[in-house]
C-alpha cells in the first residue's frame, strides 16, 4: 500500500454504511445477535413502563390513599428491577460475545491482509502506524459498532414508549417537549466538523507513541551503549506532549457540547414545569398526569446530557471503521496472476533481461541489468555499498516487482507463476537473520514444517549446529526469546542455515550471511554454508572478497549497473578493472591488520586509493 494512500484523510462513514460494512461479520453470529438485540426491546420499553406508573401511583397512592395499591408496590418494585436485572444480564452478555468475536474475525482479516504486503509496505511505514491501524482500529471500529447498535436500539424502544406516555397525559406538554430538539441540530453538526479534523492528527500521535516503545525495545543495546535514556526521554515527552495538546483540543472544541445538553434539558423541564401548573390549575390534566409526564420526560432527557461524549466515540468509530476497511479493499500490487502457472523446480537457469529497478519514482537503483545464471552454479554479487547487490536478489523471489525488463525462471517471467510456488523454490540466508520467539526447533521447522526429527537432525549436522545443541539442557527444545535473543550472532546464523536447508529449495540467495561475524564464528558458519550450497544454484552476496573466489560467476555491481562479470582469475587479469580494485584494498586492508606497527597514516591511505583509480 502507498504510504500517501495508507495516511491519507478519510471521511468517517454514515450509520448506513457502518452497518452495511459489518453485514457479513455479523451473519455468522446473527441468531445470538438478533437475540442479544431483542432482549434491549423489552428493556427499554421498560422506561415508558417506569413513567406510566408514576402516574398511577400518584393518583391511586398519594392522591386516593388506595390500601391496595400500597400492598402492591413492595412486589411490583421487586419484580420489576429483578426482571429489569435479568433482561440487562442476558443483552450485556450476548451483545460482548458477538462484540468480541466480531472483533476477533476482524483482526484475523487484517493480519491475513497484513501478511499479503510486499516488503515495500514495510519499508516505508513504521511500527506504530500498522499496530494502531491493524489492531486499535479494529477495536474501536466492531466494539462501538455492537455497543452502539445496542444502545441506539435501546433508546429508540425506549425514546417511542416514552413520547407515547407523553401523548397520552399531554399533547400540549409533549410539543414544547419535543420542540427543544431542534436546538441540537448546529451543535452536533460543528462538533462533527472538529472530530474529523482532529482525530486524523490523534491518531498519528498515537502510532507515533507505540512506534517510540517498539523502538526502546528493539534498540535498548543502542541506548544504553550510546547513553541516550536522556534522549530519548525528552523525544518521548515530546511525543506525549503533542499527545496532550491535540487530546485537549479535541475536549476544547467537542465537550462543550454535553454542558450545552443539560442547558437545552432545562430549557425543556422549565417549559414543561410553567405551562403544566397552568393546565393543573385549568383541570386539563390531574397530578398523576403531570407527575408521569414529568417523568417520562426526564427519562427522556438523561440520554441527552450525556450525548456529546456518545456522539464523539461514534464519529470515532465512524472513522475508524473507514480506515479498517480501507486497508481490507486494497489490492495488493504483488501478487499471483489469475492464470498463474506453478513450479515446482528449476531446470535450465535464471536470467534478468534488460531489468530496471526503483524504489522511488526517478530515482533509479538498477539500470540495464542483464545476467544468465545456469542451474546449478555459484553467482557470486560484489560490489561497494548501496550498489545495488541486495536489490537484485530481492527481485527473484519477487520482494519486489521490477519497473521494466523481465526476470525468469526457465524462461518464464516470475511475474506469470504463483508467488507461493515461486518463494517455495527459494531459501534465503540474510545478514541478521530474523529468528521468532519460540523453541530453536520451531524455528528451524519453519523451513518445513512436515519435516521428520530425523530430517531436522540432519539438518542441524548439516549447519554445524549439533554440538552446540547438545550442551544445552532442553536441546532443541531451548526458548530463544523475541527475536532470538538468547543466541550469538553465529549460533543465530547457523539456526537460519539449518531452516534453509530443511527447506531443501533448489535456488539458495546468501546475502552477506557471515560478514556481521567474528574470524571463528566465520569459519564455522562457511562450513555450514558449504553444505547448503551442495547441489543448488545459488547466489552470493559478499563483502569479503576471499569467501566467492570459488563462484563459476563473479558480478561486480556499481552504482546500479553491471561493471564486469568473470571468474576470479578472469577478473584479476583486468589491470584497472572494478574488482581488482576492490580485491586490492581489501588485501591492503587485511595486510595492514596483520601489521599494524606498519600502518599507514589515514592521509597516506586516501593518497594511494585515488592514485589506484
Amino acid at each position: 500500500m502507498d504510504k500517501n494512500a495508507f495516511n491519507a484523510e478519510v471521511n468517517p462513514t454514515t450509520l448506513k454504511d457502518f452497518i452495511k460494512r459489518f453485514g457479513p461479520l455479523i451473519k455468522p453470529y446473527r441468531f445470538r445477535a438478533a437475540l442479544g438485540l431483542a432482549f434491549t426491546i423489552p428493556l427499554g420499553a421498560m422506561d415508558g413502563a417506569t413513567a406510566m406508573f408514576i402516574k398511577y401511583y400518584v393518583d391511586n397512592v398519594v392522591v386516593a390513599q388506595s390500601a391496595r395499591w400500597v400492598s402492591l408496590l413492595p412486589y411490583i418494585i421487586v419484580g420489576y428491577a429483578v426482571a429489569q436485572g435479568a433482561l440487562q444480564y442476558c443483552s450485556l452478555y450476548l451483545n460482548g460475545w458477538v462484540g468480541n468475536k466480531i472483533t476477533t474475525d476482524l483482526k484475523e482479516k487484517l493480519y491475513k491482509k497484513l501478511l499479503t504486503f510486499d516488503p515495500q509496505f514495510f519499508d516505508t511505514h513504521n511500527s506504530g502506524d500498522v499496530v494502531y491501524r491493524f489492531y486499535s482500529d479494529a477495536d474501536t471500529a466492531s466494539n462501538t459498532l455492537i455497543n452502539n447498535v445496542k444502545l441506539f436500539l435501546t433508546r429508540g424502544v425506549s425514546t417511542i414508549s416514552l413520547v407515547f406516555v407523553l401523548l397520552y397525559n399531554s399533547w400540549k406538554l409533549t410539543f414544547i417537549a419535543v420542540a427543544v430538539f431542534g436546538l441540537l441540530v448546529w451543535p452536533m453538526q460543528t462538533v462533527r466538523k472538529k472530530i474529523k479534523k482532529i482525530t486524523p492528527k490523534l491518531v498519528s500521535s498515537g502510532s507515533d507513541v507505540i512506534t517510540s516503545y517498539n523502538e526502546t525495545c528493539g534498540g535498548s543495546k543502542t541506548i544504553a551503549a550510546y547513553n541516550l535514556q536522556d534522549y530519548q526521554f525528552k523525544k518521548q515527552r515530546g511525543i506525549l506532549q503533542n499527545l496532550f495538546q491535540l487530546s485537549m483540543k479535541m475536549i476544547k472544541h467537542t465537550n462543550w457540547l454535553s454542558p450545552l445538553m443539560h442547558v437545552v434539558v432545562a430549557l425543556g423541564v422549565a417549559g414543561v414545569a410553567w405551562y403544566g401548573h397552568h393546565l393543573i390549575l385549568a383541570g386539563e390534566i390531574t397530578m398523576g398526569n403531570f407527575g408521569a409526564f414529568l417523568g417520562s420526560l426526564l427519562l427522556l432527557y438523561t440520554p441527552l446530557k450525556s450525548i456529546g461524549n456518545s456522539y464523539i466515540d461514534i464519529q470515532k468509530a465512524f472513522l475508524a471503521t473507514e480506515r479498517v476497511f480501507r486497508i481490507l479493499d486494497y489490492k495488493p500490487k504483488i501478487k499471483s496472476p489469475e492464470d498463474a502457472k506453478i513450479i515446482s523446480g528449476v531446470k535450465k537457469g535464471i536470467s534478468f533481461e534488460r531489468v530496471f529497478f526503483e524504489y522511488k519514482e526517478n530515482a533509479p537503483v538498477l539500470r540495464d541489468i542483464s545476467l544468465s545464471v545456469p542451474v546449478g552454479s555459484t553467482t557470486a554479487i560484489v560490489g561497494n555499498s548501496g550498489g545495488g547487490k541486495t536489490t537484485l536478489v530481492n527481485l527473484i523471489p519477487r520482494f519486489y516487482d521490477i519497473k521494466s525488463g523481465a526476470v525468469k525462471i526457465d524462461g518464464r517471467d516470475i511475474r506469470e507463476l504463483d508467488l507461493f510456488s515461486l518463494r517455495r523454490q527459494i531459501a534465503v540466508v540474510f545478514q541478521d537473520n530474523f529468528l521468532f520467539s519460540g523453541t530453536i526447533r520451531e524455528n528451524i521447522m519453519l523451513g518445513n514444517p512436515h519435516a521428520t526429527a530425523s530430517e531436522v537432525e540432519e539438518a542441524v549436522k548439516g549447519a554445524h549446529l549439533d554440538g552446540f545443541i547438545a550442551a544445552l539442557k532442553d536441546g532443541l527444545d531451548t526458548h530463544i526469546g523475541e527475536r532470538g535473543v538468547m543466541l550469538s550472532g553465529g549460533q543465530k546464523q547457523r539456526a537460519a542455515i539449518a531452516r534453509a536447508m530443511l527447506k531443501a529449495a533448489p535456488v539458495v540467495i546468501l546475502d552477506e550471511a557471515t560478514s556481521a561475524l567474528d574470524n571463528k564464528s566465520e569459519a564455522i558458519v562457511q562450513k555450514a554454508i558449504e553444505n547448503l550450497m551442495k547441489n543448488r544454484t545459488v547466489f552470493v552476496i559478499a563483502h569479503r572478497l576471499s569467501t566467492v573466489q570459488n563462484a563459476d560467476t563473479i558480478v561486480v555491481i556499481n552504482e546500479g549497473k553491471i561493471a564486469e562479470t568473470g571468474t576470479h582469475e578472469e577478473l584479476l587479469k583486468n589491470g584497472n578493472g572494478a574488482y581488482k580494485n576492490l580485491y586490492n584494498a581489501q588485501f591492503k586492508e587485511k595486510k595492514k591488520k596483520q601489521n599494524p606497527a606498519k600502518s599507514l597514516p589515514l592521509f597516506e591511505v586516501f593518497e594511494e586509493s585515488a592514485d589506484e583509480k
